[in-house]
């Protein structure tokens, strides 16, 4: 979260922050259905994310969720860049998918 939304709130460090992040990653487990992940980042999406990856190890896929276009599925990439949201991230998939 960027640090001028973080002051914003004013936060009490005894209380859970009633925000979303800027930016967040799922790793979907075994055990999740992948449209209940799915409707997760979209909820993050409506309340402020700017930008999400899912990275789906069962189909070998990452979905990247931005809040100003469509969802982008990859497929073969070997590393995934954190854009304007986390400048100079760049995070890679080889030994994930």
């Amino acid at each position: 979260m960027k640090r001028d939304r973080l002051k914003a709130l004013r936060p009490d460090p005894n209380k859970f922050l009633p925000l979303c992040p800027d930016f967040a990653i799922e790793l979907r487990s075994a055990s999740d259905a992948l449209k209940d992940v799915q409707a997760k980042m979209q909820e993050y999406l409506e309340n402020g994310m700017q930008l999400g990856w899912l990275i789906n190890l069962q189909d070998q896929q990452v979905e990247i969720y931005r809040s100003d276009r469509t969802v982008e599925v990859l497929h073969s990439s070997t590393e995934i860049s954190g854009e304007e949201v986390l400048p100079g991230f760049v995070l890679t998939l080889n030994g994930i998918l």
